[in-house]
């Protein structure tokens, strides 16, 4: 199978795109790989792109050089095509969908990710309806509404300012988010029965365990066992949170006497999340859009991810 190396030049990738290029085409010639390289040229362009080689040249192998974002965009190009794989060097900010299957500097091998094998993995569809506008697209690894959503949403902004890094612009952004605790307001719904409304400090619908680079948000979350993973946070006070936050970043939250009081964690196929007032803000794999009322389904088996070689082919549900 052909493998295509598709580079988002927008990422924080390591020692930049010359150093990445320059890597990948060297191991190509050193075994004379079936392989290319392509380079995207704007936001949506990889999933375009992978949609129309696998239409009108087959399946192949695609292996997304950045973010979960310019990851999320290739699995939204491949669904749906039978053979068709996608992979992952890590070269975003958070590179999240990685850290379920060991170390994120595994994936960084680009021999290995060309004889790697691949295993099928969920996704979670969504459907969501702005005015007279219905989208739908796929998610590989996690949805964020409320604060860590408010989070990603201000470091972005905070990112593009010069001489500030992605680790100082996501620490001041959580500190900035818990002085204005903006939290949603929001009517979910588990599997047709209503689970929480009104106002919540965040609520995460997962598929892999971790978001933000590397906070352990869902650690009951597996990307094969054909369930969606949620938290719901309560609308708790400003201190409550800051004492269940380490627990939080380092999934043990269960660990909290009483923590039922607080948080609601279940898995389930089927979730729906309606806004009580207008729009909401969701965060799709690290990427954020505005929403209205949101339906979210499990597709099992969804598409198949390549491991590196020296990675174990089994996939152990933590």
């Amino acid at each position: 199978m052909k493998t295509i190396f598709i580079i988002n030049p927008a990422a924080g990738l390591p020692k930049g795109k010359k150093s990445l290029l320059e890597r990948i085409r060297s191991c190509i010639e050193r075994i004379n790989a079936d392989a290319d390289v392509y380079i995207t040229k704007s936001v949506g362009d990889a999933r375009e792109y992978v949609k129309n080689y696998c239409l009108t040249i087959g399946p192949a192998r695609f292996i997304a050089c950045g973010g979960d974002g310019t990851l999320s965009e290739v699995l939204n190009g491949a669904i749906g095509f039978e053979d068709a794989e996608i992979g992952v060097i890590p070269g975003g900010t958070g590179n999240d969908f990685c850290r379920n299957f060991g170390a994120e500097c595994d994936f960084s091998d680009i021999m290995c990710q060309l004889s790697g094998e691949s295993v099928e993995c969920d996704a979670i569809r969504y459907t969501t309806d702005i005015g007279s506008d219905i989208r739908q697209g796929y998610c590989v690894n996690m949805f964020n509404i409320g604060f860590d959503c408010n989070v990603a949403d201000m470091t972005a902004n905070m990112k593009k300012r010069p001489f500030i890094s992605s680790s100082f612009a996501y620490f001041v952004s959580i500190l900035f988010t818990l002085i204005k605790k903006k939290g949603a307001d929001l009517h979910i719904e588990l599997d047709g029965k209503t689970a929480h409304k009104g106002r919540l400090l965040l609520t995460s619908l997962a598929n892999g365990c971790y978001c933000g680079g590397g906070i352990m948000s869902n650690p009951m979350a597996c990307v094969t066992d054909g369930l969606i993973n949620i938290n719901i946070i309560k609308n708790v006070s400003r201190l409550r949170f800051i004492t269940l936050l380490p627990y939080y970043m380092k999934g043990a939250l269960h660990r909290v006497r009483g923590i039922g009081r607080f948080v609601t964690t279940t898995k389930c196929k089927r979730v729906t999340i309606t806004p009580n007032h207008g729009k909401m803000r969701l965060c799709i794999d690290g990427e954020i859009e505005d929403a209205g009322k949101t339906e979210f389904e499990l597709v099992p088996c969804a598409f198949r991810f390549v491991l590196p070689c020296k990675k174990t082919a089994d996939v152990v549900c933590k």
